[in-house]
């Protein structure tokens, strides 16, 4: 077996619900999706989704109470991190799992240099002396591109632009050699310049390191330029898993239709960009059928009433629609009704 088909990581229906004065809300509710090693998972979708959620599920981040994982594995390399005892999880955090957030400037500390943090990281997991892992630490950041590395070092995170911030965590990320590389948002607020260099150093770093990252995002565009797979998620359920080209050559699901349908077209001379009509349902108040069918222009009673699986498709995708399975009633087929 070759490092690309080894499978690393695997999230089998995977739910934490939250437990508020409002109720439960169901911000993950039974997800699936497995990462090879030196392979790209794109998750997207809207904000609120539940995204960064699953990211923080499978690193056991979640706050508790309120949140609490409800069910479902998260296999790393065979071993189920939901159930793995609190002092086993800490020695895969951060050294073989890892997670860039999605904003740095909350994230680092902002009373210590950057370098001393980075350094932490390295002593906790990679059992070196200080002096060796603040060395290790100015080599991170010279490996991710910040200039005059050891004065950067020095210097506390308000001392750093943006840019270099993001940089930190990412070298704060990668410092221990992980085997996965999670990814929340990590161009978020960043220009477009800096937004391409960053991405590019992810794919570079990843190649170097053989690692599997998962890139959490709302831009289809960054997709498109850095995934191997994607999932999209929809009010806490993937509705659409596929190959990259798959998703952007034969959209399958209505809501990716949509979120591609809504992306700004340079040949095309619109006054205004497509919308997708209405709105997320409440996690407080899930419905009983398919959570897209209050917006989706092709629902039908059935759409209603039973919640649909998640259908696989000859083309290796999966969508998580009615109008792929055996008890579609609809007058028009849908490849038609798609297609219209």
């Amino acid at each position: 077996m070759t490092e690309m088909q080894e499978t690393i990581l695997e999230v089998k229906d995977l739910k934490t619900y939250f437990y508020t004065k409002r109720g439960v809300s169901k911000a993950v509710d039974g997800i699936d999706f497995s990462l090879k090693k030196g392979e790209t998972l794109g998750i997207v979708g809207e904000s609120g989704c539940g995204k960064s959620i699953t990211s923080l599920s499978i690193l056991r981040l979640i706050p508790t109470p309120p949140g609490k994982i409800e069910g479902g594995e998260v296999l790393f390399k065979g071993r189920d991190l939901v159930s793995l005892p609190d002092s086993e999880m800490r020695k895969i955090r951060g050294n073989e799992i890892s997670m860039i957030f999605q904003e740095p400037m909350t994230s680092l500390n902002p009373v210590i240099p950057v370098g001393e943090q980075i350094a932490e990281a390295i002593r906790l997991h990679q059992k070196m002396n200080k002096k060796e892992a603040r060395a290790k630490a100015v080599d991170m950041l010279k490996l991710v591109g910040i200039p005059s590395p050891e004065k950067r070092a020095k210097q506390e995170p308000f001392q750093l632009s943006g840019g270099m911030r993001q940089r930190v965590m990412i070298a704060m990320a990668l410092s221990c050699n992980p085997e996965v590389l999670i990814a929340d948002e990590p161009t978020t607020a960043l220009d477009v310049t800096i937004q391409a260099q960053i991405l590019e150093l992810i794919k570079d770093l990843q190649v170097k390191l053989g690692m599997g990252v998962v890139l959490i995002t709302h831009d289809l565009g960054v997709v498109a330029e850095t995934c191997n797979k994607v999932a999209v998620m929809y009010a806490g359920n993937i509705v659409e898993h596929a190959p990259t080209q798959n998703l952007f050559d034969d959209p399958k699901h209505p809501y990716t239709r949509g979120l591609l349908d809504s992306l700004p077209k340079i040949d095309e001379d619109k006054d205004e960009l497509y919308t997708i009509e209405g709105s997320v349902p409440s996690s407080y108040n899930m419905p009983a059928g398919c959570r897209f069918s209050s917006r989706c222009p092709f629902a039908e009673s059935i759409c209603e009433q039973k919640k649909p699986e998640l259908l696989e498709q000859q083309d290796g995708s999966k969508v998580r629609c009615w109008m792929y399975s055996d008890e579609w009633t609809a007058a028009k087929p849908h490849k038609e009704v798609l297609s219209s």
